[in-house]
């Protein structure tokens, strides 16, 4: 596949051998069985790789299907406002807070304007950016929108969970304690830790469409899943 084919269809079931061995592609399975297929990333240490998801430059069908899926899941929490993580969650939190009828979203930022407050602010580190000194922001204008409401937190993929735990103490700062995380990918366990630290209900009020391992290489050079 070339890089830009991606994250641009969802595939009946059964369309790829979803265990065993992979090459350049991870085939991930929604609940209902239909296929995304990631590609691997690999690791410094050349022996482990990751399955990867860049929601915002997936197609509009991927991201539609991946905000519908998650949508349903928290539908029956009567969710009042979404909240979006930057920067790739604010694509899909944008989309699921649509596919819940709601008018608008709350997008939190990294970006500083004028009129913010430093005391609604906390420091915000990304594995994917490791090097980057980031702070994150709440619009104290939009405030309002949050407190006591039934609020969703929403990022796109879940990792160190580095970027949720970041979230969840700006939002206590605020007064504000979410129902519910959602993201279309869990990526490996390693954000249990982090959920744990930052207090014991985090984890079980986590969900997402889907969950991807972390990967070894094995004697022929390929992919797989550690064993269950």
């Amino acid at each position: 596949m070339a890089p830009h084919d991606f994250w641009q269809e969802i595939h009946p079931p059964g369309t790829f051998a979803s265990d065993g061995e992979f090459t350049s592609f991870y085939v991930a399975a929604l609940e209902d069985g239909r296929q995304l297929r990631l590609p691997i990333r690999v690791l410094a240490d050349g022996d482990h790789a990751l399955a990867s998801l860049i929601v915002n430059q997936a197609s509009f069908a991927v991201l539609d299907a991946l905000a519908e899926c998650l949508a349903e899941k928290i539908r029956s929490m009567r969710i009042d406002v979404v909240a979006g993580l930057p920067t790739l969650g604010l694509t899909l939190a944008a989309a699921v807070a649509q596919k819940l009828g709601h008018d608008r979203y709350v997008p939190l930022g990294t970006s500083r304007k004028f009129w913010y407050r430093d005391e609604l602010s906390v420091a915000l580190s990304s594995i994917t950016t490791p090097t980057q000194q980031k702070r994150l922001y709440i619009d104290p204008r939009m405030l309002p929108l949050l407190q006591g409401r039934r609020v969703a937190l929403i990022d796109d993929v879940i990792s160190s969970g580095a970027s949720i735990v970041a979230g969840l103490h700006l939002l206590t700062a605020c007064g504000i304690e979410p129902v519910v995380i959602g993201a279309a990918m869990l990526q490996s366990e390693r954000w249990r830790e982090s959920l744990a630290a930052a207090g014991p209900q985090w984890i079980a009020r986590t969900v997402s469409v889907f969950a991807t391992p972390i990967l070894q290489r094995n004697a022929a050079g390929r992919w797989q899943a550690p064993p269950a």
